[in-house]
C-alpha cells in the first residue's frame, strides 16, 4: 500500500513571462501568475491604466462628430 509520501510531486507548470519573457511558475504558489514577480504584473498593469493597450479600430468613436451617423 502507498503512502501520502510515495505519491509523485506534482509537475510545475511553467510559462512564459508575459511581460519579461522569462520562466513563470503557473501554480496557486505564484499569486502573480501568469507573470514571474509582482514588478512584472504591475508593470503590465500600468500599461492598461495608462491606456497604453488598445484594440485597434478604424470606426470613430461616438463622442466624435460624425461617429453615430457613421454607424447608422
Amino acid at each position: 500500500m502507498k503512502s501520502a509520501s510515495d505519491a509523485p510531486a506534482p509537475s510545475l507548470k511553467i510559462v512564459v513571462c508575459p511581460r519579461c519573457g522569462g520562466d513563470s511558475v503557473y501554480a496557486p504558489s505564484n499569486p502573480f501568475r501568469p507573470f514571474c514577480s509582482e514588478r512584472c504584473k504591475n508593470i503590465d498593469f500600468g500599461a492598461w491604466a495608462s491606456e497604453s493597450f488598445r484594440v485597434p479600430s478604424n470606426d470613430l468613436p461616438e463622442d466624435q462628430p460624425g461617429g453615430i451617423e457613421r454607424l447608422q
